[in-house]
């Protein structure tokens, strides 16, 4: 049986997210919009409302309607009602600011016990992001207020207007920026910046104007390349980071630190406004001395970092721990496995603008424990007071 195609199309606007629907569709006429928005009540599940473009009048009515629950669940019964209405649709689900696309997409097409899996009936397109620059560029200087961020599984984790802004620049294959005529140099720093954040996913550039047809690249309406799913799950692995390739344009450049000894909380602590100018995107791990078997998710957006203890590093003869790890995991490890240190390892990527490496790298080589310090063992690294996260 032939499956139907799934495309997914988020934007930091929604007029940039209509501007993708509108293009895509020009590419793709017969294409059914499921189109939602979340109204967060507070406490518990969202409202989820849903309206369609496209499909039959019957099916219209039956998807056209709010709800109260999970997502995720909400939006796997509505694919399926259209994959029985219809014999190989092509399904445009048009997702809101609210919801966290990539982990949202990895618990989209993960099986479940007892219901058929969604891959059986759609193939995954790539996933199209708009990102107006403007907006953009002022929703990474917002760091002051806090948005839910439905991830998913099932709740909604407060988190900043920048954050929520990168991490859908970072979940695109395709990127899609609308430029006015005559945009200018502020113009085209922000789309430079935004290419770079995302640098494996491709940059496109489309008049502002819904009425200017732009020709959509073909492969964006064709199923995404065989594991895409496996793809998405890979990029949240907390000891994963993305690499951009070196280069710049309009100032804008990335900068990947990695050490193999442990930081020093307090030191890393004092070190941080050397460390953050001029970053406005930075993600990575790290190797905390008071948390010697705990990593420790990097991230910032904007002015904001958060550091999170987010797993346990793998340890020999755990056979456990190791085989409830993810095949990427384990091939991760292997590849920096460390006689002494396991896979213990501090590894971080600065995106910014005029970014000093030289800085970037002294400063936080300077955060490492001494010779003399790590020849203390654990117990003289735990003992350090530790600002950033408390000690345990």
């Amino acid at each position: 049986m032939s499956k139907g195609l799934l495309s997914v199309v988020a934007g930091n606007t929604p007029g940039v997210r209509g501007l993708v629907v509108d293009h895509l569709l020009r590419t793709s006429p017969s294409a059914v919009v499921l189109a939602v928005s979340i109204h967060d009540r507070g406490s518990g599940y969202p409202v989820v409302q849903r309206y369609t473009a496209g499909a039959g009048t019957e099916l219209r009515e039956t998807l056209t309607r709010g709800a109260t629950g999970d997502p995720v669940v909400i939006f796997r019964q509505d694919l399926m009602a259209i994959r029985r209405a219809m014999a190989q649709p092509h399904v445009v689900l048009a997702l809101p600011r609210e919801l966290d696309v990539l982990p949202f997409l990895v618990e989209l097409w993960r099986p479940r016990t007892g219901v058929s899996a969604l891959g059986d009936h759609y193939e995954p397109a790539p996933v199209l992001v708009g990102v107006d620059p403007a907006s953009f560029t002022g929703d990474l200087g917002c760091v002051h207020r806090t948005v839910p961020l439905w991830d998913g599984s099932g709740g909604a984790a407060p988190t900043t207007p920048a954050e929520v802004a990168v991490r859908q620049v970072e979940a695109a294959d395709a990127l899609i920026v609308p430029t006015p005529a005559g945009g200018g140099r502020r113009m085209s720093g922000a789309t430079a910046l935004i290419g770079r954040l995302n640098a494996h996913a491709a940059l496109l550039t489309v008049s502002d104007c819904a009425d200017v047809a732009t020709e959509l690249p073909p492969f964006l309406t064709r199923p995404a390349p065989a594991g895409a799913s496996e793809g998405w799950r890979t990029r949240l692995e907390p000891v994963i980071v993305p690499h951009s390739p070196r280069g710049s344009g309009h100032g804008v450049d990335s900068v990947l630190w990695h050490a193999r000894r442990p930081l020093h909380p307090e030191r890393l602590a004092d070190a941080l406004g050397a460390v953050m100018m001029g970053v406005a995107r930075s993600r990575g791990h790290l190797w905390l001395s008071s948390r010697p078997d705990a990593v420790v998710t990097w991230r910032s957006a904007g002015a904001h970092l958060e550091l999170l203890e987010a797993d346990r590093w793998l340890e020999a003869g755990d056979r456990n721990t190791w085989e409830a790890a993810s095949p990427q995991r384990r091939t991760f490890a292997s590849w920096f496995w460390h006689d002494y240190y396991g896979e213990r390892r501090n590894e971080i990527v600065f995106t910014g603008i005029d970014l000093s490496e030289q800085r970037i790298r002294f400063t936080l080589d300077e955060c490492l424990l001494t010779d003399g310090e790590l020849s203390g063992g654990r117990d003289g690294w735990t003992v350090v007071p530790d600002r950033l996260l408390g000690n345990p």
